[in-house]
């Protein structure tokens, strides 16, 4: 399991990987969940929190509320009594546990995301009980860290990503650490304001970027690709208005 340890002494812990990314960051005395993955995942997620002597999770923070993030929300509230925190968003989707169709951001994407629209409404998983909702900026120092939770459209409308001691980022799905040479996802709802939440990434200190799918992303590479990114959509919106 990758570790990751801040100027502050936080333990950034990757749990599970694959699918997935599941991270645990501890203060040595509190515990936070960041995802759940997928359900089939939960027996894996259960031994590894197990090997890691965690027997308490005081708070589980969804970075949205697609079934590879939050399908073991309900399971992980119940078992370890962890207040859940999710954005206002996808607060509806996760008491409902159904998941909002993001759209491809390539040609095999769209096209993978045509399926989609008519296998995905048809699953879903257990509801879970959300205990707190972020909108803009929520801070996490009166849960005993020196960190804080930014809203970062684009992948979803109520994506988030977690800033931990200004060092390390934990955004989700609004990068990928899969393709070499870039962070762009394959999925998004609005491409736009995925750019935009990386420059909000950007204005923060942090020197590394650590997605739920694939490896993590150093500052000089984000800022490769905003910069390409933000070219190329300013020069498509010029397009459309000219």
């Amino acid at each position: 399991m990758r570790t990751w340890t801040t100027n502050s002494g936080y333990k950034i812990i990757q749990v599970l990987s694959g699918r997935s990314n599941v991270f645990l960051l501890s203060n040595g005395e509190k515990n936070i969940l960041i995802d759940t993955s997928t359900g089939y995942m939960w027996s894996f997620l259960k031994r590894r929190l197990i090997k890691l002597h965690v027997n308490k999770l005081d708070y589980l923070i969804l970075t949205h509320s697609h079934m590879d993030h939050a399908h073991n929300s309900y399971r992980i509230k119940e078992k370890y009594n962890a207040k859940v925190i999710i954005h206002k968003d996808e607060a509806l989707y996760l008491t409902t546990g159904n998941n909002v169709i993001p759209g491809g951001t390539n040609y095999f994407s769209q096209i993978l995301m045509q399926m989609a629209k008519y296998l995905v409404p048809k699953i879903r998983y257990t509801p879970c009980q959300y205990d707190y909702l972020v909108d803009f900026k929520f801070d996490l120092q009166d849960f005993g860290f020196k960190a804080y939770i930014i809203h970062t459209p684009g992948h979803t409308s109520g994506s988030m990503s977690v800033i931990i001691d200004d060092e390390i980022a934990l955004v989700g799905d609004s990068m990928f650490g899969v393709f070499k040479g870039s962070v762009f996802p394959p999925f998004a709802t609005d491409v736009c304001k995925m750019i935009e939440s990386w420059g909000r990434l950007l204005e923060t200190n942090c020197s590394l970027f650590i997605p739920s799918h694939g490896t993590a992303n150093r500052r000089s590479l984000v800022q490769k690709d905003f910069n390409r990114r933000l070219s190329i959509y300013k020069h498509n919106d010029n397009q459309k208005q000219a």
